[in-house]
């Protein structure tokens, strides 16, 4: 009888070409299915709540799989971690779900968190973990133009080139911008994102806290739905996939 498991996992996305396998390059989904066939002798795929590009991290990124063996969930938990040593990725819990659940279709929201260290002196302890953002940073002005983000929207403004999206429209419940410190953090949330959308709303908020982007030229951007308008692309480091929610 085929059992279907539930995955929630932490990674360090900086060791890793993204979520996805490929045929030359390490993935987390690579890592992991070997891990699995190590133990249990069975290539099963990994279906994800969301994957992630190269560079970014998770604290709980969701997954899914079926095993024809049986097996105990610490046993599962246990030996995918055994195996996909060394690579900085974890199996935080191993649980069994219906047999009709799935990481990704089954997800009602997803969340994310940018974190945006601003200070003159370079990183140590968050190099790789966060982006160094030089230029001083104002919490008002980013706080103001991200509030219009909130909402059904056309978000073509801050849509990639290769996004495979049906629509641009999407809808933002959350866009929370909080400091502490040289610290600042933009914790998101929407059932789906357009790709890199995270990372090109961050990037022009930025933009518009460190003075190159007024708000009136924020606003004319994003009402404009061109993507040459919008800001830079905040770089893959400093975002993790937080979690997902499903009923």
């Amino acid at each position: 009888m085929t059992t279907r498991w539930k995955l929630t996992i932490e990674y360090d996305g900086s060791g890793f070409c993204g979520w996805q396998r490929q045929k030359s390059d390490v993935t987390v989904q690579q890592v992991i299915e070997n891990a699995i066939h190590a133990f249990s002798g069975e290539n099963p795929t990994l279906h994800v709540a969301g994957r992630t590009d190269a560079g970014v991290h998770a604290l709980a990124q969701i997954a899914h799989f079926d095993l024809e063996k049986e097996f105990e969930a610490c046993a599962v938990k246990g030996a995918i971690n055994y195996h996909v040593k060394p690579h900085r990725v974890v199996v935080l819990k191993a649980e069994v779900a219906p047999p009709d659940f799935h990481a990704r279709f089954q997800a009602k929201a997803r969340r994310y968190r940018f974190i945006v260290c601003n200070r003159p002196a370079p990183l140590a302890l968050m190099a790789g973990r966060a982006w160094h953002v030089v230029r001083p940073l104002s919490l008002a002005p980013m706080q103001k133009a991200a509030a219009l983000l909130i909402g059904h929207h056309d978000f073509t403004t801050f849509r990639a080139k290769f996004c495979q999206a049906k629509s641009p429209l999407r809808t933002l419940d959350v866009l929370d911008i909080t400091q502490d410190g040289d610290m600042f953090t933009f914790d998101v949330k929407s059932r789906s994102f357009l790709y890199h959308q995270v990372r090109n709303m961050v990037g022009t908020l930025v933009m518009v806290g460190t003075g190159q982007m007024s708000f009136d030229e924020f606003v004319a951007a994003f009402a404009s739905c061109e993507r040459a308008n919008g800001g830079v692309t905040a770089p893959p480091e400093g975002l993790y996939f937080v979690s997902v929610d499903y009923d």
